[in-house]
Order: structure tokens, then sequence, then C-alpha cells
């Protein structure tokens, strides 16, 4: 037999003597790890009772972005451009994909959402349940209690705004952080799905509904605003060329009138004014025309260009609940204990044979 087999079986032999050697203390310190093992049961026990259950509220729905608008409208935008309107734009693609996620998550959408009274008590806003369930203004009465001085109902002073800004935003980072999460089921759905947890189950069902409301009014009024205007401006110049088109008819009228039984050889006093304002009314009725007709485009632009938000499911009571169970804080808190026995024995034992 060479050397070599001589040196892998002596220290095979060795290795399976340091086992059994070990295995043996082990056993003999069996008192030990029941002790350990029995204190992080009673902890994990101790500990699942004492955490508070988590309420999920989830909101999913589906979003088709509006269509942009037709490119038969650049025929009829001639005119349109004169009074300050582009019929041929749309929205474009603003908060595409990850961007409406941001949106979700963005200070201003927060803040205006805490910001909102509570449906089941119009008392409270919805930041108020918040400080409520992280025991916020108990923390203040301790350390800081010029901050109980702070009502978000209110117009507060000028020395209480930073400090009402400071909170609002250590919120928003706490809510995007621990309670608010955002995005898709998967990469390839195209379901949105919006949830919001927290141990306080009417905030949690408040909040999600509230945000999702919140942000979807504000994107369907961004993709239209440009289309909006455009009405608006649209509408207005219609409105002007009506009134001076009425004005000039009723300029006509007037003059034939006034002069019921015109001498022959006056006639210039009636026809001069009544063609200039018969011309002057064709004119017009020619704009108006053209007016209404990208006053109507406008508007069919708007309705492609409006995006359809259908909701899938909505939270409704009682939330799912997740808590951390009794049985399971025993079984973790036994597993702990005994491994943490069995490490520092292990760590005793390196540190003897070191030392020897």
């Amino acid at each position: 037999m060479s050397d070599t087999n001589i040196s892998k079986e002596i220290s095979l032999k060795e290795l399976i003597l340091k086992i059994r050697d070990w295995s043996r203390y082990f056993v003999s310190k069996w008192y030990i790890f029941s002790a350990t093992g029995l204190l992080g049961a009673c902890l994990g026990f101790f500990y699942a009772q004492s955490e508070k259950s988590v309420f999920k509220a989830s909101t999913s729905f589906v979003l088709e972005s509006g269509e942009g608008s037709s490119s038969g409208l650049g025929q009829m935008a001639g005119l349109a451009a004169l009074a300050g309107v582009d019929l041929g734009q749309s929205g474009g693609g603003i908060f595409q994909g990850e961007n409406l996620f941001e949106l979700y998550k963005s200070r201003k959408m927060i803040e205006s959402t805490l910001l909102l009274p509570s449906v089941s008590d119009s008392s409270l806003l919805l930041i108020d349940r918040y400080l409520a369930l992280t025991n916020t203004r108990d923390k203040w009465k301790e350390k800081k209690p010029e901050l109980l001085q702070i009502d978000f109902k209110k117009k507060l002073p000028q020395n209480l705004l930073r400090s009402r800004d400071s909170i609002l935003q250590k919120v928003v980072v706490d809510i995007n952080k621990n309670n608010l999460i955002v995005g898709k089921n998967d990469k390839k759905s195209a379901i949105i799905k919006i949830d919001v947890k927290s141990t306080d189950e009417i905030f949690s069902k408040e909040f999600n509904e509230a945000l999702v409301a919140e942000v979807n009014d504000f994107y369907v009024k961004t993709k239209t605003k440009k289309s909006l205007d455009n009405i608006e401006i649209l509408q207005h110049k219609t409105d002007s060329v009506r009134a001076v088109m009425n004005g000039n008819i009723a300029t006509a009228a007037i003059v034939i009138d006034a002069t019921p039984n015109l001498n022959p050889t006056r006639q210039a006093q009636r026809l001069v004014p009544t063609q200039r304002s018969q011309f002057s009314a064709e004119a017009n009725k020619a704009i108006l025309g053209q007016l209404i007709q990208n006053l109507e485009m406008a508007k069919m632009s708007l309705l492609k260009e409006t995006p359809l938000i259908q909701e899938i499911d909505k939270p409704i009571y009682p939330l799912e609940m997740k808590s951390f169970s009794k049985k399971m804080g025993v079984l973790v808190g036994l597993f702990v204990g005994v491994f943490l026995a069995m490490f520092l024995m292990i760590a005793r034992l390196l540190f003897q044979n070191i030392m020897k």
C-alpha cells in the first residue's frame, strides 16, 4: 500500500472519530439544547401573538390608451391653424409602460390621496388614519410635542408649514417602501394591479380606492388636455364669428327699416350699408361653416384620445389577511434557539482547540 493511500485512510479515520466525538459531546449537552429550544419557542410564540395581522387591498384593471388623431384631420386644419388650434396632434406617448407605475408612486399623487377625507369617517383624512396605525402621534408626544398642533385639514401658520411638508414627505417614502405595490401579474399580462397593505383594514381599502381614482382621473385629464384646449379655442372662435355674422344680418335689416320710402335718387344710402353687411355676413358664414366642421372633428378626436380604464377587481370586505401564526412562531423560535446553541458550542470548542 502506498503512502498516499495510507494518508487518506488516516485522514478518513480521523474525520470519522471527530464526528463521533462531536456527536457524543452534543448529545451530552442535551439539556442546553432543550433549554435554548424551549426559550426560542416561547419567544417565537409571544412574537407571533404580539404581531399584528396585515390586510391587503387589491385593485386590478386594464388600460387601453386612446387612439391618435386621424390623419384626415390635416385636410380640415387650415382655418383651425389660423385660430391657434392644432387638430393633427394627439396626447402622445406620455405615461406609457413603467411611466404609469411611477405615476402611482409619485409624491404628488400619494400626497393628494392622503389629504382626501376618509369615506367611513369624514372627520378624518386618510393621513390621520395612517398616523394612527403607525402610532406616530404617540411618538410626537414624547419627542416633538409641537407637531401635535398640525391639523392637515386647516390652513397652517408659516412656522408649521415646513414641518407639515416634512411629515408628508416622510409618509410618502414610508408608504412607497412598506405599503404600496404597483405592477403587473406577469410581464406579458396587460392587467395592472395596485396593492396596498397595512395593519388597518379600513385604511388599506380606502387608500387603495382613493389612489386608483386619483391617478386614473389625472391620467385621463392629462391625456385629453390638449384636445380639450383645442375644443375650447374653437368653441370661442365659433361663437365669436356667429355673433359677428348675426350682427351683420341685423345691421342690414336695420338699414332697410330706417329708409322705408327712400328717394330713388338716394339709393346709395340703403344699398352700400346693406351690401356691406350682406357681404360681411356671407364671409362670416363661410368661416363659420369651416369652424363648425373643425369643432366637430376636434370633438371626435377627443373621443378617440380618451383612454379606456376598465376595472376588473376591486377591494371588498373582508380583505385578504396575512398573519404570523403561533405554530409557525414556535417552530421558527425552536429552530433558531437550537441553532444558536449549536453555533456557540462549536465556536467554543474551536477556540479551546486553538488555545491548546
